[in-house]
């Protein structure tokens, strides 16, 4: 007997599409039916493209237009990366008809667009969840262990997040990301989601109770109505943590996640993205001060920890289990509720350091 698989559409053909044409092809439990631009020939060159480095044992077919895929009875599951101003129209289009839904971020221009989307997956009785692929290495769980045992951090007291890159001239003068309509939260959308997203992941998904949130620069394509975020920094008070994150379109490759606590510290150098590699990586630190007289030490007393996990374009690569755990879940036929509820959440805290920012840093209370 055939072993099901979840059968894939991808709706629109972004260069992020090509790195998950080839996760779809390695989740082993998925298998990709279509892909469909609003131009055939387009639908069809990202196919050629992509074939031609990772073929699939099926040639998905071409289409030419977003409607036609989302019809398509021999689809199972959408995979939309479509820019954020344009995914609301289209994520409640894959609702309605019934096809489970895999999001890139952030998932709308605004929270009740989000919650709208969410609706309607709910109502069909459909998985949603986000694309954040960190979220899905086995590397959070080892970091998971280490935060809750107690002694390598303590009690939990602050984090401190940044995801950079310094983009070129013709980025920041072409790419959609600087355009207000297509990516109205710049660098915070882009890249403070998975800050954002952390630093929640390490407080079990608690809300924090304010926040506060900085533009440092902004600017836009020529064709922008208005400037967007090339520069963000915020802060997220919750109990008796605090946290920090830092985006940024002009600062040099840093993707830094750092907790610390009353015994220690634990550091992820490459969070989001891991460096290449067959073993992910991340350090505890228990320094200790030694004061003899005059004799004044501070020891490091560091240890390195590591994952089997490839860094990309494996099985094993955490793009893999994103489809591998998302198909997972169509072909069981219980949708898991808790990766809807961590996309909202992200989204009003993602939201909420925008609006402090637009009004000169105020705090935020989140309710």
């Amino acid at each position: 007997m055939t072993e099901r698989k979840c059968r894939w559409g991808i709706l629109g053909s972004a260069g992020i599409a090509q790195k998950n044409w080839q996760s779809i092809h390695n989740a082993q439990n998925a298998e990709l039916v279509a892909v469909a631009s609003r131009d055939v020939a387009k639908s069809q060159d990202f196919i050629d493209r992509c074939s031609a480095r990772v073929p699939h044992a099926n040639d998905p077919v071409a289409l030419g237009s977003y409607d036609e895929l989302i019809a398509r009875e021999d689809v199972d599951a959408i995979y939309l990366p479509l820019p954020t101003g344009l995914r609301p129209e289209w994520a409640l289009k894959v609702a309605h008809a019934g096809k489970h839904l895999l999001c890139e971020k952030p998932c709308g221009t605004n929270v009740d667009q989000v919650e709208e989307i969410i609706r309607a997956c709910e109502q069909a009785g459909v998985q949603f969840m986000d694309g954040v692929m960190f979220m899905h290495s086995e590397r959070l769980n080892k970091v998971r262990q280490f935060i809750d045992d107690g002694e390598t951090i303590g009690k939990l007291r602050r984090i401190n997040t940044q995801f950079s890159f310094c983009a070129p001239d013709d980025f920041l003068t072409e790419n959609i990301r600087m355009h207000s309509d297509l990516e109205p939260h710049g660098c915070l959308g882009d890249l403070g989601w998975y800050t954002i997203r952390f630093i929640l992941w390490v407080m079990q998904y608690a809300t924090p109770k304010s926040v506060t949130g900085r533009l440092l620069n902004s600017s836009g394509r020529a064709d922008s109505p208005h400037p967007v975020p090339t520069e963000f920094s915020g802060q997220l008070l919750f109990e008796d943590v605090s946290a920090s994150f830092y985006c940024s379109f002009l600062t040099e490759h840093q993707q830094l996640a750092h907790v610390s606590g009353s015994k220690g510290n634990l550091r992820i150098d490459d969070f989001v993205l891991p460096y290449f590699g067959n073993r992910l990586q991340f350090q505890t630190s228990n320094a200790a001060f030694d004061c003899d007289v005059c004799d004044f030490r501070m020891e490091r007393r560091e240890q390195v920890h590591q994952v089997e996990e490839y860094a990309s374009s494996h099985p094993s690569a955490q793009e893999s289990n994103l489809f591998r755990n998302f198909s997972e879940l169509v072909l069981g036929g219980s949708p898991d509720p808790q990766w809807p509820k961590i996309t909202l959440l992200t989204q009003k805290i993602m939201m909420a350091c925008m609006e402090s920012a637009e009004n000169g840093n105020e705090e935020m209370e989140i309710t």
